[in-house]
């Protein structure tokens, strides 16, 4: 399996360092940079060309939606999984309208973030990995 880059964005230094921590064990995965913000995502994506970016939706400066129409625009090699903690039926619909190729609420990341870049990294469809 080819090496897969990943882009970690969320305003919170604890949850991307959760996010890290969780992804430690498959060496095939490289964590190539974090964002704090949607402003961030957009340089970091258009600078380090990630394969996938962690997406936070509720970030200050410029959320979540916003920043991964912008990516899919800029960097249409890049997918965007959206990661939140907001309402899942509202929020993966909007993700879908985005761009994103998946929706994983946070309080499940535990469970399906590794399955879900797994999907990703195998070349499933973007709709495999919405809840």
């Amino acid at each position: 399996m080819a090496l897969v880059s990943i882009l970690i964005v969320d305003d919170h230094a604890a949850v991307r360092n959760s996010i890290r921590s969780l992804m430690k064990s498959h060496s095939e995965w490289k964590v190539c940079g974090e964002a704090a913000d949607g402003l961030e995502a957009i340089e970091k994506a258009a600078a380090l060309q990630p394969h996938l970016v962690l997406m936070d939706l509720s970030m200050p400066r410029m959320g979540g939606l916003e920043a991964t129409q912008i990516i899919r625009r800029q960097v249409p090699t890049t997918r965007v999984l959206v990661i939140s903690q907001n309402d899942p039926t509202l929020s993966s619909r909007q993700a879908i309208a985005a761009g994103a190729c998946g929706y994983i609420s946070k309080s499940n990341l535990a469970t399906d973030l590794i399955p879900a870049i797994e999907n990703f990294a195998t070349g499933a469809r973007c709709s495999d990995t919405f809840e």
